[in-house]
This record gives C-alpha cells, sequence and structure tokens, in this order.
C-alpha cells in the first residue's frame, strides 16, 4: 500500500506541474513569420493568435491574394514554433520522455 500512496503523491505533484507549465505557456508568446519578415503572426503556447502584423508596402488591392496566401504562412510558421516550445517545455517536465503521439496539452 505504500507504493500506491507514492504513486498517488506523484501523479498530483505531475499534475500540479502539469498545471503550471500551461499557465506558463499561455503567457508565452511565438512570433512566425513569412514574406521575409514582411508579414508576422504572434500566437500565446495555446495556439491563440494574438497579433496579426503586415507591412504597409503589402497593401496593394492587386496583391490580395499574395497577402493572404502569406498570412496562412506566417501563421502555420507560429503554431509549428509553439508546438515545438510545447514539446520542449514538456521534455524537461516529463525528464525527456516523449509525448504520445496526439498529445494535447
Amino acid at each position: 500500500m505504500k507504493d500506491f500512496g507514492a504513486l498517488m503523491k506523484q501523479a498530483q505533484e505531475m499534475q500540479q506541474k502539469l498545471g503550471e507549465l500551461q499557465a506558463r505557456l499561455a503567457e508565452s508568446e511565438v512570433t512566425g513569420e513569412s514574406g521575409a519578415g514582411l508579414v508576422k503572426v504572434t500566437l500565446n503556447g495555446k495556439n491563440e493568435t494574438r497579433r496579426v502584423e503586415i507591412d504597409p508596402s503589402l497593401m496593394v488591392p492587386a496583391d490580395k491574394g499574395v497577402l493572404e496566401d502569406l498570412i496562412v504562412a506566417a501563421a502555420n510558421d507560429a503554431r509549428a514554433k509553439v508546438e515545438a516550445m510545447v514539446q520542449e517545455q514538456m521534455r524537461g517536465l516529463t525528464g525527456g520522455l516523449p509525448l504520445p503521439p496526439g498529445f494535447k496539452l
């Protein structure tokens, strides 16, 4: 029974650390770029969009499609950076054990 109590304590500690990690990630921001920095999308660690910055030189009606593509590319870049940040933070929390496929915070 002592082993079970120790296991429960470890589970509670891990849950607390995970909650702290989620709070830190929510406060973290990552910026993705496209078009050599002409379009930037900033997300927090929970993949919520915080800002979109567009260089004024791209505000040409004829280039609307290019601008839309650059926004999508910047958002995807930011999302990939958030995922890498989450993985890195989780490695520190789990002692290097990889997250199972599809695991989301």
